[in-house]
């Protein structure tokens, strides 16, 4: 979440990263005169790169489960919450380099670093109301298709998007450094108070996660176990599915956790005299968790899968097998 922050900032007018890559000091600035095309720094255009591609990936999805009636279900409304919060990180991504090189402005810049702060916490708090929707739909498997469900779901996206909201606001609310450049973070014009709030918050959704997914794994094998008590021997494939499904959710939290926790660290204990490399190097891998997230979230899906079907071939193709998954099928 923090990693929207990172997308810049400061009224200061310093030279920025030379355009071989990022070996002078100092955190990630705005610019408020116009560089020289010489001064176009790889790192940032790799970061707008990784911002197209969000943005068409989710895009997709989002024209998808928006075009698609069969898609209503908690499940995909919380699908469509993810790819609607990495689409507008990845357009977020996108403008920030747009107002950095070809429009440069200070105001508007700090408006785009507080949006890509909303974004990508919306994005991270999404995968935490996912995780909770997942072990819901095994805790309480029997009463998981109901109103109550349903109400429960649009109060956790209401409650994360409007906590997303709060936390891009503060740095244009004035939670900025733009006057006072000694409590910079390695993320201008983000104050290090600021970055630290954005850390903790993400080091505690992490392990809200962890924990949960641990507990869908003992559910997990709890099933399995009570299958195999049933019939006496557990089969191959109950075996294999366990195994599948417990691979699976390594993978999500692993990926996550790569993705995001080298950023989150460093906002914590770097320096803003720090070269401003260390920043992007850390940044640009959380920015591609949103590029895996639709592939992880929705493309996997075979209820997705159908609708792409019938949105690009105009037509459900029956020789391609499909079946209905539920939330916790993994």
């Amino acid at each position: 979440m923090e990693a929207a922050a990172a997308l810049n900032g400061s009224g200061a007018v310093p030279p920025r990263l030379p355009a071989g890559g990022g070996g002078g000091n100092g955190s990630l600035e705005l610019s408020s005169r116009p560089p020289s095309p010489a001064a176009l720094n790889p790192w940032d255009v790799m970061l707008c790169v990784s911002g197209t591609a969000i943005a068409c990936e989710n895009a997709l999805v989002v024209a998808i489960i928006c075009y698609s009636p069969s898609l209503r279900t908690p499940m995909f409304v919380l699908v469509g919450s993810l790819a609607t919060a990495d689409l507008l990180a990845g357009l977020g991504l996108i403008l920030n380099f747009v107002f950095q090189y070809v429009i440069p402005s200070e105001t508007v810049s700090l408006l785009t670093v507080g949006f890509l702060v909303a974004s990508f916490a919306a994005s991270v708090s999404s995968l935490l109301a996912i995780t909770v929707d997942r072990y819901l739909s095994l805790y309480n498997a029997l009463t998981y298709y109901s109103e109550r469900t349903v109400l429960c779901i649009h109060t956790m996206l209401a409650g994360a998007w409007g906590v997303s909201l709060c936390l891009g606001l503060l740095p244009v609310l004035g939670w900025n450094c733009l006057h006072d450049r000694a409590v910079c973070s390695v993320v201008r014009p983000l104050t290090k108070s600021n970055v630290t709030l954005l850390s903790a918050s993400f080091f505690l959704i992490f392990l809200v996660m962890l924990h949960l997914y641990i507990e869908i794994c003992k559910i997990v094998c709890r099933h399995a176990h009570q299958i195999a008590l049933q019939q006496h021997f557990l089969t191959a494939s109950h075996y294999v599915a366990t195994k599948k499904g417990v691979s699976t959710l390594a993978i999500i939290l692993g990926t996550f956790g790569a993705s995001w926790l080298p950023f989150a660290i460093y906002c914590v204990v770097g320096n803003p005299d720090y070269p401003s490399v260390y920043t992007y190097a850390t940044l640009l891998p959380a920015t591609y968790n949103s590029m895996i997230n639709p592939i992880i979230y929705a493309y996997r899906n075979q209820e997705i899968q159908r609708s792409m079907w019938v949105l690009f071939c105009g037509c459900f193709q029956a020789k391609v097998s499909f079946r209905s998954r539920s939330p916790s099928d993994v």
